[in-house]
């Protein structure tokens, strides 16, 4: 499954600028189904100017293959790629649930290259725990 962010106020639209994040839900998603997984919650910020907000959004999206939001500045944007975190900006807001079916069918049937990349990248996470062998 994957574990994708979305920057929201009300856990219904993503409407809300990175940075400036009162929340995230998070969701696991897989081909057949979604589930929210946890809630992060922010004190309100401005958008600007507070770059010490940051890590401690970061921080709480590890293990999310992407965040969709509706915008991300450039300092935000590259820790979020340093931290395995694809960024997705969004021109208006959305509802959850219709991401959530793209990114299900994607995961499914491709096409969605960031989706693509994450799949990609598990599959050689689970190659390389073989290759190494385990114990019972």
């Amino acid at each position: 499954m994957l574990r994708v962010a979305f920057a929201t106020d009300d856990r219904i639209t993503v409407n809300q600028h990175f940075g400036a994040a009162v929340g995230f839900a998070i969701f696991a998603v897989d081909e057949e189904r979604w589930q929210l997984v946890e809630i992060a919650e922010f004190p309100p910020e401005s958008m600007d100017g507070n770059e010490t907000k940051l890590p401690a959004k970061i921080a709480a999206l590890a293990g999310c293959a992407a965040v969709y939001c509706l915008a991300a500045g450039g300092s935000a944007v590259k820790q979020l790629l340093a931290a395995g975190i694809q960024p997705m900006r969004l021109d208006d807001g959305m509802r959850i649930e219709i991401l959530l079916k793209q990114i299900s069918v994607a995961i499914k049937d491709g096409g969605i290259p960031w989706v693509d990349k994450a799949q990609r990248k598990d599959a050689r996470r689970f190659e390389r725990m073989a290759a190494d062998g385990w114990d019972e």
